[in-house]
């Protein structure tokens, strides 16, 4: 998988380099290259942002960086360059779920376009909509600083179901919203722990009856703290 991340802050994408992403970074299994969007721009002050058409606060990305980065990043002629997703983290966009992990887990090349201030000049989606498959994509109903954040948080989501990322393929299977639900309570030694037990199910060795429990409590955590995933 090919990676690109579009930014005025490279730095931030430092986290590239641990854990498991940094792992598959020097072992091949994914390509992730940062950009620094300020490098796409022509003037002694490397100026990104410029005000609003008609008016309002805050400051709007303009659209000629971000167009000559996208050149670089897919190519002027679309049709020779693997087919490209590009996601525009927004919190206009659609909600990011696991099922959209598992669908971007598959593309063979992803660019993330971290906007700040006010976002980019929506001419830019609109523009690239014509040379890629564009994804608007929000991590909830809340408003930060920039892209960045967003972009780290999928990038752990999605590239760690890529075949090959994580060492025992059953432990992204067994997790929360992995079946629509959250997960069941988990434990490890010692059996007793400042007065609090391990569930009894779980040392009894009856796999049938820790799987049912397991479900049980899976469906009464979804239940209680998320009942609006048991609506469908």
């Amino acid at each position: 998988m090919r990676i690109d991340v579009v930014t005025i802050f490279p730095d931030f994408f430092s986290v590239l380099d641990v854990s498991l992403l940094g792992r598959a970074r020097q072992s091949g299994l994914v390509d992730a290259r940062v950009h620094d969007l300020r490098a796409f721009t022509h003037d002694r002050h490397r100026t990104v942002d410029d005000t609003p058409y008609g008016g309002g606060a805050g400051m709007v990305m303009k659209p000629e960086p971000w167009g000559e980065a996208f050149d670089a990043v897919l190519g002027t002629d679309a049709s020779a360059q693997t087919p490209a997703t590009v996601v525009f983290p927004s919190p206009a966009g659609e909600r990011f779920t696991q099922a959209i992990a598992h669908e971007l887990a598959e593309a063979p090349h992803l660019v993330f376009a971290c906007g700040r201030y006010e976002g980019i000049d929506s001419r830019v989606a609109e523009h690239v909509a014509t040379r890629a498959t564009v994804r608007e994509l929000s991590l909830g109903d809340y408003v930060l600083n920039g892209g960045e954040v967003a972009v780290v948080a999928m990038l752990e989501a999605i590239t760690r179901l890529v075949p090959g990322m994580v060492g025992n393929p059953e432990s992204i299977v067994e997790e929360s919203h992995a079946d629509g639900l959250l997960e069941y309570p988990i434990y490890t030694k010692p059996a007793t722990w400042r007065g609090l037990d391990v569930p009894d199910v779980l040392r009894s060795g009856d796999h049938g009856k820790v799987a049912a429990w397991r479900r049980e409590q899976a469906i009464e955590r979804t239940r209680r703290v998320r009942p609006d995933l048991l609506e469908g």
